[in-house]
């Protein structure tokens, strides 16, 4: 019984200690004036953030992969002559960084040279990006692998990074090559961010 007393007790207490905890307060009888302090806090964890094409649009986790497109189809005899496709999509590609902890660093990535549904291949260096932000510059599509890294500019000259542009790729389009949709495998880039 007096175990079970106790352990009720005990229960009790540990249940009502948040309800005892209090600011600080002070009572004063006639003149004068009464204070309390109170303390505050603000936790903020360490954050990156890598959107591009759709991605960018909001600060969450978007599994959505968007597709650039340079189609010929239109204009068949500029094939190989360094002029643009008669349809060009998505190549406008909005991206943000955000960090808090220094400098943020971007690469590519590939796993090969895009391919058609046989063994024809058009090499990434065909690929490239240019910037409307120079803060925030694309890094440089690697043949295969991972390529050289590029810094996105801090903002203010602190440790934080937000940072937003549009990327504008385009096709050099620079040799004939065998029909086909390219890019059916290693079709795709994959940007990574890093920070400290």
């Amino acid at each position: 019984m007096k175990k079970a007393l106790l352990l009720s007790s005990a229960l009790a207490m540990a249940l009502a200690a948040p309800l005892m905890a209090s600011a600080e307060s002070q009572l004063v009888t006639g003149a004068g004036s009464a204070t309390a302090r109170l303390d505050f806090r603000v936790v903020i964890p360490r954050v990156l953030f890598l959107g591009v094409g759709t991605g960018a649009a909001g600060l969450t986790t978007n599994t959505t992969i968007d597709t650039v497109t340079f189609d010929y189809t239109g204009n068949p005899a500029a094939v190989g002559t360094g002029a643009a496709a008669s349809t060009i999509t998505g190549n406008v590609v909005p991206v943000r960084v955000i960090g808090n902890n220094g400098q943020v660093s971007l690469v590519a990535s590939t796993t090969g040279a895009l391919t058609n549904a046989t063994a024809d291949t058009i090499p990434w260096s065909e690929i490239t990006a240019t910037t409307s932000l120079a803060a925030l510059p694309s890094p440089v599509i690697p043949n295969t692998g991972t390529g050289t890294g590029s810094n996105v500019t801090l903002s203010s000259g602190t440790k934080i990074t937000d940072r937003s542009a549009n990327w504008t790729f385009s096709y050099a389009n620079s040799g004939v090559v065998a029909p086909g949709t390219y890019g059916t495998t290693n079709g795709r880039v994959t940007y990574t961010a890093s920070m400290p």
